[in-house]
Formats: structure tokens, C-alpha cells, sequence
């Protein structure tokens, strides 16, 4: 039986009785890294996360397996007040998994490493890069109360960026730049002017991700929702 109690070598041997080969085989067909995969979902972690609460030495113990849901499952019961930028970037030189990226990216931002975007931004590793971005695509979304200057400080990172053509980085800068778009009308003229000029990019990945953006940013269930967000204002 789990509980708060539950040290990370009783987490771990829990997490075994729960394997799943025929959720390993589906898991791959979607980018999931599964070479220590054990196959359980995401919901499920989470529940086991809400039963265990959080724990910062125990998240750290549960990294350091190597164990995709291990790992997972760190992230979701570190503390984000004990979680400094040092800490981050140590698991940062771990990445290999975009849901490990963007779980983390959650983590990170609720934890108020943001200034810890445009380092990661600059560092040409293609998952520690998509961390920035995810970070941003969190913030823009989690950080309610922050101002638009924050956000609006990280449209010329997309801009920066907009040429990697790795998946992981192209879909994640994409990502950012419809998140801030969606936050309010404010935001969202910024983003769409960012996105138009990617949209006439010669650059073919610019070109793509200014295309999708402004094909969602354009959209009448976007617009009506920044309508709705003007009339709370």
C-alpha cells in the first residue's frame, strides 16, 4: 500500500507491479521514449501522485532511477519552493522525452523559473531548447496574474528560434506563440503580428509555424474567446 510515507524504492516497486507492455507498444507509436518505460498512463501517475503527496528528497531519489515514470512521477510531487534553477538544470541535461519536457516545463514555471527561458532557449540541445518553450506555452496559460510585459518579452525568442527545424523545437516554439496569442486581446495582436511576419518567412520552418499560428490566432472560437477575455477585463 502506498502513502505519503512511501519512500522512492517502495514508489518504484510499486510502480513494477503496475507494467504494461501492450501500453509500452502504444506509448511509442506516440514519440514516447519508452527504453525504461513501464508503461502507465499519465492520469494513473497522477493519482498515485495525489495519494503520496509531495516530498522534494524523495522527488530527487525517484529522478535518479532513470524510470520514465519514476521520473514522472518527480515531477509531479517535487516542491516547487525548494526546486532552484541549479536543480533544474541538472535535469534538464536529462532530457530525452517531449512529455517529460513539458511536464516538467509545468514545474518549472509554477516553481518561477522563467528567467531560466532564454538560457535554455540558447542551448542548442533540441529537448532543453523545447523546454523554453513549453515554458512559455505554461506561463502563458498558469502565470494569470503576471503582467503582459513578461510574456510579451518572448515573441522575439520565437522569432529567434523560428528556423530550427527539429520536430520537438518547431512544435513547441509554435505552441508558445498561440499560448501568448490566446491570453487576451493585448497579447493576442502581438502574437498575430509575430506570426504574420513568420507566415511570409522564405524560411520553410518559420513559414510553417507562422502559418499555424495565424490559422489558429484567426479563428473565430479563438477570437471569440479574446472577446470574451476583453469584456472581463
Amino acid at each position: 500500500m502506498i502513502a505519503p510515507s512511501s519512500s522512492a524504492a517502495e514508489l518504484i516497486a510499486h510502480l513494477r507491479t503496475l507494467r504494461s507492455e501492450e501500453s509500452i507498444s502504444g506509448m511509442a507509436r506516440f514519440g514516447i521514449v519508452t527504453e525504461t518505460a513501464l508503461g502507465i498512463s499519465n492520469p494513473d501517475l497522477q493519482k498515485i501522485a495525489r495519494i503520496v503527496k509531495r516530498s522534494h528528497p524523495r522527488s530527487l531519489e525517484l529522478w535518479q532511477s532513470n524510470i520514465r515514470e519514476a521520473r514522472l512521477l518527480a515531477l509531479y510531487t517535487a516542491e516547487p519552493k525548494r526546486l532552484t534553477p541549479d536543480l533544474a538544470r541538472t535535469w534538464s541535461d536529462d532530457f530525452a522525452s517531449w512529455e517529460i519536457v513539458d511536464t516538467a516545463a509545468d514545474l518549472y514555471v509554477e516553481a518561477r523559473l522563467e528567467p531560466l527561458i532564454s538560457e535554455f532557449a540558447a542551448d542548442d540541445r533540441e529537448f532543453v531548447r523545447r523546454t523554453a518553450f513549453a515554458m512559455i506555452a505554461s506561463a502563458a496559460v498558469h502565470m494569470k496574474k503576471e503582467p503582459d510585459e513578461t510574456l510579451l518579452a518572448w515573441p522575439p525568442l520565437v522569432e529567434l528560434h523560428a528556423g530550427d527545424p527539429r520536430n520537438f523545437v518547431r512544435k513547441a516554439v509554435n505552441w508558445a506563440l498561440r499560448n501568448i496569442g490566446k491570453r487576451n486581446p493585448h497579447c493576442h495582436a502581438k502574437a498575430l503580428a509575430v506570426a504574420e511576419s513568420l507566415a511570409a518567412s522564405s524560411d520553410r520552418t518559420a513559414r510553417w509555424i507562422g502559418k499555424d499560428a495565424v490559422r489558429e490566432l484567426t479563428s473565430e472560437k479563438v477570437i471569440a474567446r479574446v472577446e470574451r477575455k476583453s469584456a472581463e477585463r
